[in-house]
């Protein structure tokens, strides 16, 4: 395997790892701070500010990788990751962690700098299967980051802020000096102001008519993504009565089933069902399985969709796949910047959408919520009909 590809791929897994340790600790860390038992709403804001960073600053970081370089925003934005969670591991108050997440916000947008790094040193038709490999190593991460961050949070609460630093510093080693340039900037591009407006590159994408109904696909997805983080727990309990350990295991096995189908059947069914029948096929095994809870009544039944909603992953490595082709390669950094503010944008409204609706359907029939995200999916089914359709052309230059 091509050693850029490791070593950004590690570099992926390791900042998964060093988000994902945060979670187990950030709801006891917010009382001790506090000074309250009630941070339900506290907890709420910082988890929307850490997506809204995100969301605004990934198109930054794109279009300033495209200007100046992938390594040279990647050190920055990790070293930045480093310094910013030794703070919040020493915050004595609770505004300071409030402006530490939204910091980590900010530097976890470097994802979008990740990709386009795999798009430079990839073949178009090595793109749909590396990008399987990308989602992979960063599910590996976030199943490994929380029962991490657990176990450490029991020890002393502060000490995943530590790892997290440590696990950047090691990424800023990486990028520093083991990591090549994938595409040097441009050197005779100046630099405004107006490159950093984060909704500039978002109008810059508009404008090719072939990306609207696959950024619109990529925002329903990932929207219908977020069911899980903001339901799953919860679900599992109202339904099947499982303690934290059993709610883990769930959780686990759904991670590692979707890690090894990314992983190793992306490529494969790109190759034999070409991108588009492989984002179809792979949205109708995640619709099927949603439309199996929805209706289940023993808790094994957990166990035994969680293969069937991996087969569901490899719909969107290949979408992203699809996409890149849709701009030529001057770009990749500025259209994944869109992409990741995508996902940040979903990120922000989809847990407050689900938690509302699960309040909603819970004194009624809580499995009733997964039918709400197969609903959102159907509205992805007239743009898969456009698809279809018509054969993409690739854009010019905006």
């Amino acid at each position: 395997m091509n050693k850029a590809l490791v070593v950004i791929l590690a570099a992926v897994m390791l900042d998964a790892v060093g988000i994902g340790l945060i979670f187990p600790i950030l709801p006891a860390l917010l009382r001790e701070v506090g000074h309250t038992s009630d941070i339900s709403t506290i907890l709420g804001v910082m988890l929307a500010l850490y997506s809204a960073c995100q969301f605004l600053f990934s198109p930054i970081l794109g279009v300033l990788s495209d200007r100046f370089g992938r390594r040279p925003v990647l050190l920055v934005s990790l070293a930045g990751a480093a310094i910013d969670y030794i703070v919040m591991a020493f915050a004595p108050e609770l505004w300071l962690l409030v402006i530490g997440r939204a910091i980590a916000g900010v530097t976890s947008a470097n994802m979008a700098v990740a990709t386009a790094y795999i798009t430079d040193i990839s073949t178009e038709e090595e793109r749909a299967k590396r990008f399987g490999l990308f989602h992979a190593m960063f599910g590996v991460g976030f199943i490994i980051g929380p029962v991490l961050g657990g176990i450490l949070g029991d020890i002393w609460l502060r000490s995943p802020f530590l790892v997290a630093a440590l696990l950047n510093g090691i990424n800023f080693a990486l990028a520093l000096f083991v990591l090549p340039e994938s595409r040097p900037g441009q050197r005779d591009a100046r630099f405004t102001w107006n490159t950093l407006n984060p909704f500039k590159p978002l109008a810059w994408a508009l404008t090719f008519k072939a990306l609207i109904p696959l950024m619109a696909i990529y925002f329903i997805m990932n929207l219908v993504g977020t069911v899980y983080g903001s339901t799953w727990a919860i679900f599992s309990e109202d339904s099947f009565q499982f303690n934290g350990m059993m709610i883990g295991l769930s959780l686990g096995a759904y991670g590692i089933c979707h890690a090894l189908a990314q992983a190793f059947l992306t490529g494969p069914a790109v190759e034999k069902l070409g991108e588009r029948w492989a984002l179809i096929v792979g949205m109708g095994f995640e619709g099927g399985a949603m439309l199996t809870l929805a209706f289940a009544s023993h808790g094994w039944i957990l166990f035994a969709m969680a293969p069937v909603f991996a087969l569901g992953g490899i719909g969107m490595p290949a979408l992203q796949s699809l996409t890149t082709r849709q701009v030529d390669a001057d770009r990749q950094g500025q259209l994944q910047g869109v992409l990741a503010s995508l996902v940040s944008l979903a990120s922000v409204f989809g847990p407050l959408l689900f938690s509302s609706a699960y309040h909603g359907l819970r004194p009624s029939w809580p499995g009733a919520i997964w039918l709400v995200a197969i609903g959102i999916y159907l509205l992805a089914l007239p743009l898969m009909v456009s698809l279809r359709q018509r054969r993409i052309a690739s854009p010019t230059q905006a």
